[in-house]
């Protein structure tokens, strides 16, 4: 999963949000040094990955980029599954995305300090562009692939894999809605014993 289902699956603890949202650059136990909440976070990002890469619906999502993405199918899959989290955001959330995302951007200014340095280089280009909201339309997730794209050097083409994904629309998102179903359960599961 990416950043959107990372954050909406932290429910309404702040702090735990900036964990979650920002664990993918903290390796190993340097997590340690975050204050207790963000912790938290850090270890159900954990978690949410570790659940999502050995989940058979998932995987069979993926499946379908593999060939020709490799390694990266698992890194474009994550980012189409936030694209359908934001599509369908009102079937997760009273709250309109739009309103959501401002607020999370909101929270990161705020608790700017307690960020990773990695997190505060990214935050205007993530604000400036609004990442969460674009999520939800297919012209906004072909642009975060051709941003991810960039990002690693242009090793994959992610964002040709828009073509895959208009392909295998309809299977991707029931398969998503399915795998997300499992993912609520599992993250309100797992920060009950965190």
């Amino acid at each position: 999963m990416n950043f959107l289902a990372h954050i909406y699956l932290s429910g309404n603890n702040d702090l735990l949000k900036i964990g979650n949202f920002m664990a993918d650059g903290i390796r190993g136990n340097d997590y340690l040094n975050f204050p207790e909440e963000v912790k938290k976070g850090i270890l159900l990002h954990r978690y949410i990955d570790t659940f999502t890469d050995a989940n058979s619906i998932y995987r069979q999502s993926k499946h379908r980029l593999h060939e020709k993405y490799g390694h990266y199918s698992g890194v474009i899959m994550d980012i189409v599954y936030d694209h359908f989290l934001a599509k369908n955001w009102n079937t997760y959330s009273d709250e309109k995305l739009e309103d959501y995302a401002a607020n999370f951007y909101k929270l990161l200014q705020d608790n700017f300090e307690i960020l990773t340095v990695k997190t505060q280089k990214m935050l205007p280009y993530m604000i400036g562009r609004n990442w969460l909201v674009s999520y939800a339309s297919l012209e906004g997730l072909e642009m975060i692939l051709f941003q991810m794209d960039y990002r690693t050097k242009h090793r994959a083409n992610m964002q040709e894999a828009i073509v895959e994904v208009k392909l295998f629309y309809r299977e991707i998102e029931e398969e998503f809605t399915l795998f997300f179903e499992e993912l609520i359960l599992h993250s309100k599961e797992k920060l009950s014993q965190l």
